[in-house]
This record gives structure tokens, C-alpha cells and sequence, in this order.
């Protein structure tokens, strides 16, 4: 059986553009900080890739024996509409749009997110910490930041000085690689910019103009912090002035994890974060996802097939499937060919599991075949280095269905459990379902009516045995109205996940 413990994992580094050999900072402890929503509104797809693609992340790390805090944050106040300096806070907008209080906007949201999560599997976080709820420490942040001379005050607002930074031999823009200059040149003259030093530098105060519902006092001034500034205080209360990775959407890249940095070493003269990780974006038919495009869809509309562009409803686990089976750093393509295709591959491994579940050992005198024993495990093996090598869950999966063979193999009785050996056989049994349940976090999403199920088989081999032909169609035809289908061969008769 492969050794799992401390494998060799690789990691692209957005900050070196390269593929970094993953040495925590105090194994076995890792810290993990990712971006989470901003609670105005039902989670998008978007969104839960990117979820998605670090809870595979927080499970293989856990799996290969490391000991993770995983810390995502939940923004309920400072994001502003167009995500700058300016303008409305998204979640006071949609409080006014629906006439409740913006707390309301925001247990509403978070309710969804957390449900929707809940549907894809996604283990919920070592900590959860909102933006609200660390208010002092953001406060203590801006007052440390201006005492140290990185941020300046201007009209009850503060900002972080770009070119103090800059001049202290820090590069605002190195994780983006956007270059200072041109920045300079993209910046158009906005509301508010004259009261900065420099059209770069950013909120890390907002002065609250009184229409502002959500506002609270500070020695600068009734106000409220500057988007950025959460996440650099959120994080490094719960995991240091440095930790492990930091993870969240190519989207965030600039300006938020580009001012992050900046913050947390203007506050601490080292750098924050060791891996900086970023997932790809959805696209629907080879089109960028967007609302004004109407191809955008909520998780809700895949679960129901309520869509014009949707052919039919897709269970959580089949999305789920479908989105491991592209590496988190590439475009995923949503299209109803590909998700049909993704459900028929699920629906195959989740037979694979039921089976490796019931399949018993049994010690024939039967030659061992020890080109089969090498396949699997090199399928074994080849699992986790596509595993190491930035998280590669399409090979990853690639090498799963080659197990799931010897799985259907042994079921069949096509290849005999004693010519693998028990070793062997235990091996691929365990590490398939480890594999699919724990790593990948796939799972059966028929948990319930097994027992109704095994009872109805049962008056199918009765009605088969007296040849109530009828009776027996009707019973497949039960079958196949809950997606499921019988087997019925010389060896056994047994239902399956209709593929």
C-alpha cells in the first residue's frame, strides 16, 4: 500500500508563477486562509468553484497527514459595489432594495451559502470569522499603519500610502505583475480621488456619508473599513503574522490580494502568505458566465433544470464530479453534453463504491497475477501523484476508473480476489473509497431506501422464479423511475445507479 503521509506535494505559487514545493512552516501545522462571500446575494457557481477547489485541497492535505486550520471569512460589511473605494456597500444596497436591515441580508445569505455547501459536500471551515466581528482589530491595524507612517488620514478617511510603500523597497503589483506606471495610466479621475496622495492608494477607513447604513464610530470619525483590511486582519489573527497558503478567485488576484500584501507587511516587514493560490473562471458554451449575458445560472436552477439553457436537472455530485474533472487552474466550460457525460461517470463510480463496500476476500488456490497487482498499484500511486502535482484531480480521476475496472472485474468474478492477494485486494478496496469519499468528496446521494430497495429485488427474484413476467417488468420499471437500474446476470441479481 503507497505511503500517504507527507507525499511531495506541489503547489503553484501565483507569487513565483511556478509550481513550489509545499513546505509548511511548522509541520504538520498548516494555515489556510480563503476568501469567502460577501453575503448579499444567493452564492453563484463561481463562487463554489473556487470553494470547492480548496475543500479538495483541506481534505488531501488532511489525508496525507497534515494537520490544517482552515480559516474562511465571511464579508458582511466594506464590499462596495464595483469593488473599490467608492459607491454603495453591496450588502446596504440589497438591504434597501428589499426594505430590511442589512443584518437580515446577511443571515439570509449566509443561511444560503451554508446550504448550498452543504448540497457539493464542502466541509465546513476551522473557523468562520465575519468582518463585523473583528471591527477592534481592524481599528488597532489602521492606527498601527498610520503611527508607522504607511497610512495617512484625509477628510475622516484613511488610506494606505502606495508610494511610502513602494519607496520602502516593497512592489505593489508583484503578485498581479501589474506594473506601477501603468497602473498609473489605467486610473481614470473618480469621486473621492482627490483626497488621496496618490490615485492608487486604497480605503483602509471609509468615512460614512449619513445616508451610510451601516457605520460605526473611530478616532477618525464615524466610518467603515476598507474591504481589503478584513481579510489581512481576519487572517492573521487565526494563523500569524505568516502562515501557509492563501487561497481565493483569479478575480481577487488585484487589487485585494495585491493590497493585502501590502498591508501585512507594511504592518509587519515580512511577507504574509508563503503559497498564494487562485482558481480559473466559469464559462457556459465557451462564453464567459454572466448575468447580462443570461447565461448564468444559481445552483439552485442545475438542482432543478430550471433553466432555458439546461436540458434537464443535474444532482450536487454530478456538478461536483463535473468540476473535479478539470484541474482547478483551468477554464471549466459548462455545457449539457459535458455534464451529462460527468453524470453517467459519477453515477459509475458511485456503483464502484457500493460494490467495494460488499466485496468480501475470498482465499482460492489461484496463481497470482502479478501484472494486475503491479496496474493497480501503479493506479494507486498514480492517484496521488496527480494529487501532488497542483492538485491534477482530471488525472487523478483518470487513474480512479482504472481501479474501478478491477473493482467491476472482482465483482464479475472475472479476476479472482486470490490472484491480487489480500493485500492487494484490501488495498484497492480501501484506497478506492478513501479516494472517492474522503479526497474527492463524492458520495452516494441515494443514502436512504436501501432497505425498500433490497426488499423490491427480492419479490423481482420471486415473481422471476414463477415467471410473473409482468410483476417483473413493473419492478424494473420502478427501478428506472428512481434512476436506478437491475442487474441481472448468472452470477447475481443486484440494482445499480443507472449509468
Amino acid at each position: 500500500m503507497t505511503d500517504k503521509t507527507y507525499q511531495p506535494l506541489k503547489i503553484f505559487n501565483t507569487l513565483t508563477r511556478k509550481k513550489d514545493l509545499f513546505v509548511p512552516l511548522a509541520a504538520p501545522y498548516v494555515g489556510m486562509y480563503v476568501c469567502g462571500p460577501t453575503v448579499y446575494n444567493n452564492v453563484h457557481l463561481g463562487n463554489i468553484r473556487t470553494f470547492l477547489s480548496f475543500d479538495i485541497l483541506y481534505r488531501y492535505l488532511t489525508h496525507i497527514g497534515y494537520k490544517v486550520r482552515y480559516v474562511r471569512n465571511i464579508t458582511d460589511v466594506g464590499h462596495l459595489v464595483g469593488d473599490g473605494d467608492e459607491g454603495e456597500d453591496k450588502i446596504g444596497k440589497m438591504a434597501k432594495l428589499q426594505k430590511l436591515e442589512p443584518m437580515e441580508i446577511v443571515q439570509r445569505y449566509t443561511n444560503d451559502f451554508h446550504d448550498v455547501t452543504a448540497e457539493f459536500n464542502l466541509l465546513p471551515p476551522s473557523i468562520e470569522p465575519t468582518a463585523t466581528g473583528h471591527l477592534i482589530e481592524q481599528i488597532e491595524a489602521v492606527t498601527a499603519l498610520i503611527n508607522k507612517g504607511a497610512a495617512y488620514e484625509s477628510n475622516g478617511s484613511v488610506y494606505f500610502d502606495i508610494t511610502k510603500y513602494n519607496d520602502a523597497g516593497n512592489e505593489y503589483g508583484k503578485l498581479s505583475g501589474r506594473i506601477l506606471e501603468d497602473l498609473l495610466n489605467e486610473t481614470r479621475d473618480l469621486d473621492g480621488q482627490s483626497e488621496k496622495r496618490n490615485p492608487l492608494d486604497f480605503a483602509l477607513w471609509k468615512k460614512a456619508s449619513p445616508e451610510h447604513i451601516m457605520q460605526w464610530d473611530s478616532p477618525w470619525g464615524m466610518g467603515f473599513p476598507g474591504w481589503h483590511l478584513e481579510c489581512t486582519c481576519m487572517s492573521a489573527k487565526y494563523l500569524g503574522k505568516q502562515f501557509d497558503i492563501h487561497g481565493g478567485g483569479m478575480d481577487l488576484k488585484f487589487p485585494h490580494h495585491e493590497c493585502e500584501i501590502a498591508q501585512g507587511r507594511a504592518l509587519t516587514d515580512i511577507e504574509p502568505v508563503r503559497y498564494w493560490m487562485h482558481t480559473n473562471m466559469l464559462t457556459v458554451n465557451g462564453q464567459k458566465m454572466s448575468k447580462s449575458l443570461n447565461n448564468s445560472f444559481l445552483p439552485s436552477q442545475l438542482f432543478s433544470g430550471d433553466h432555458e439553457l439546461l436540458d434537464q436537472a443535474y444532482s450536487p455530485m454530478t456538478v461536483r464530479f463535473f468540476m473535479l474533472q478539470s484541474q482547478y487552474r483551468s477554464t471549466l466550460d459548462f455545457s449539457n453534453e459535458a455534464l451529462k457525460a460527468a453524470q453517467k461517470g459519477y453515477k459509475r463510480l458511485a456503483n464502484g463504491i457500493r460494490l467495494a463496500k460488499i466485496l468480501k476476500y475470498s482465499d482460492e488456490e489461484v496463481a497470482r497475477d502479478e501484472k494486475k497487482i503491479a496496474d493497480i498499484e501503479k493506479s494507486i500511486q498514480g492517484f496521488y501523484d496527480a494529487m501532488n502535482d497542483d492538485l491534477n484531480t482530471s488525472v487523478a480521476i483518470a487513474n480512479l476508473f482504472n481501479m474501478l475496472k478491477y473493482v467491476n472485474m472482482l465483482n464479475m468474478s472475472q479476476v479472482k480476489s486470490a490472484a491480487l492477494g489480500e493485500a492487494t485486494f484490501t488495498s484497492l478496496l480501501e484506497n478506492f473509497i478513501v479516494f472517492i469519499e474522503n479526497v474527492l468528496g463524492l458520495k452516494e446521494e441515494l443514502t436512504e431506501g436501501h432497505a425498500v430497495l433490497d426488499g423490491m429485488l427480492n419479490l423481482y427474484r420471486e415473481y422471476k422464479a414463477v415467471q410473473n413476467y409482468e410483476k417483473v417488468d413493473e419492478i424494473r420499471t420502478y427501478f428506472k423511475l428512481q434512476g436506478l437500474a437491475i442487474r441481472d446476470s448468472k452470477l447475481r441479481v443486484e440494482w445499480a445507479y443507472e449509468e
